[in-house]
């Protein structure tokens, strides 16, 4: 792969990554209610959860779902059914000043699960590297699942990347939240919201 066809899949791989959308909106809502390590942990379930997706894009597995009404409507359905779950939990927790603490404690390996099946129950990741990674191959170069995968490889580093960034500067956020005790009362709110919202999109999305 030539150096200038790399850089430029970066450079929209990094934009489209801070897009709003379901991942990003879910490492936020778990760093604001549970700190850093809990979104990089969240992040890190995320990206593992790519690898599925640009495995299923370079073998032709991704085409199949979009082929398939019936395949895109049961994965895209289960997803959305997990985040509203999700946001059911959040919004029974009665005191998220005390759960605050509790959550903390929670084993990160918990979070990296929740990021992985949440990555893996959205079809629209799948048809998303099938849209995008074809635009960056190059026929004439040979190799085109090398070459796929490769690129598919360039984005999940630079998620995980983009992800930690993210939970960082959502920490500082949520520092500045728990100092209202009125607002850090109400947190558990916010993330399941955020969730509901990340179902909701997910629910609500087309195979185009």
């Amino acid at each position: 792969m030539e150096m200038d066809t790399a850089l430029s899949f970066l450079g929209v791989a990094i934009v489209l990554t801070l897009a709003p959308g379901p991942d990003i909106l879910f490492v936020i809502a778990q760093s604001l209610s549970q700190g850093k390590h809990a979104g990089i942990a969240t992040a890190l379930g995320l990206c593992t959860g790519l690898l599925v997706h640009i495995s299923a894009a370079t073998l032709g597995v991704s085409a199949v779902i979009y082929q398939s009404a019936l395949a895109f409507a049961v994965v895209k359905y289960a997803g959305a059914a997990y985040l509203l779950y999700l946001a059911w939990q959040a919004f029974r927790e009665k005191d998220a000043g005390l759960a605050l603490e509790r959550q903390e404690r929670l084993a990160l390996m918990s979070l990296y699960k929740k990021g992985i099946f949440m990555n893996v129950l959205n079809p629209k990741v799948s048809l998303f590297f099938l849209a995008l990674l074809p635009q960056f191959v190059h026929p004439s170069a040979g190799r085109i699942a090398q070459q796929m995968l490769a690129l598919g490889v360039i984005f999940l580093v630079q998620a995980l990347v983009v992800f930690t960034l993210v939970s960082i500067g959502a920490e500082k956020l949520r520092h500045w939240l728990l100092s209202n005790e009125r607002i850090a009362r109400r947190i558990h709110w916010i993330k399941g919201v955020l969730f509901a919202a990340i179902g909701i999109q997910i629910a609500f999305s087309e195979r185009s």
